[in-house]
């Protein structure tokens, strides 16, 4: 891969965006402050500049954890914490996590569907703290190109090997692809205007390569996006080892 695609700190294009985007939520947070204050401000109203406010703050929080870590991985002191988790229970935190964005954001006409096989009992050694910033770095990203429709998140273990998966129904393919596969951010920018998705594409593609993994990207409809990772893990010898056998994950809803 180009050096200017793993150097995010060196791509000019990266930090005029981020400065954009630090600027318009900054503006947003001022604005929404405001009008909290106007003595015409009924109680709903004060609650939906409230939420505003709080969801301007967390894209920041988002933009900059996502830029830090990528960072962090350049410099080389980035560590693997690998443990044995069961796999029918490895993303239930995180889709906990989910739901409570979707609901807290108001975001009615999201439905998140998940596949997950609550029977697997498979035990693997993995790094879940990685796994978890990869799928929620990729998971913003379906929000903000799916105005409604779904986000769909499952799995299936096949030679060793754990496949997780992102669909979505939104408008954000071309872009991802993009990014994906870009060997210059800066020329990928200027074609998509979106820092925020490049940042978290850059991120997730880093940490699967950390994990000696790979990501692959489909057209999921027709702009809808689908995400693949396959992440190597060690399958423990007394797991009681249910390996999916369907190819296609591409279902339609």
């Amino acid at each position: 891969m180009n050096s200017s695609n793993n150097k995010m700190v060196n791509c000019p294009t990266v930090l005029t965006g981020m400065s954009h985007e630090m600027r318009t939520h900054m503006n947003a947070i001022v604005a929404f402050s405001f009008l909290m204050k106007d003595n015409s401000c009924n109680n709903s109203d004060r609650e939906e500049f409230s939420n505003q406010i709080l969801n301007s703050c967390e894209q920041l929080l988002g933009l900059f954890d996502s830029f830090l870590d990528s960072a962090i991985i350049d410099t080389g002191n980035s560590k693997s914490d690998s443990k044995i988790y069961k796999l029918n229970s490895f993303l239930d935190d995180l889709l906990s996590e989910f739901r409570e964005e979707l609901q807290k954001d108001g975001r009615k006409n999201i439905e998140l569907v998940t596949d997950i096989q609550l029977s697997d009992s498979t035990e693997v050694i993995i790094d879940k703290n990685k796994i978890y910033r990869v799928i929620r770095s990729l998971f913003q990203n379906s929000i903000k190109n799916t105005k409604s429709g779904y986000i769909k998140i499952g799995y299936f273990l096949r030679d060793e090997k754990v496949n997780f998966y992102i669909l979505d129904s939104g408008q954000g393919y071309f872009k991802c692809k993009e990014f994906l596969h870009s060997e210059d951010l800066n020329e990928s920018l200027v074609l998509h205007n979106d820092t925020y998705t490049a940042i978290n594409i850059t991120l997730a593609k880093k940490l699967i390569q950390m994990l000696d993994g790979s990501i692959a990207v489909e057209c999921n409809g027709l702009t809808g996006t689908g995400i693949y990772i396959s992440i190597p893990v060690k399958v423990l010898v007394n797991s009681n080892i249910n390996i999916n056998k369907y190819q296609n994950t591409m279902i339609a809803i």
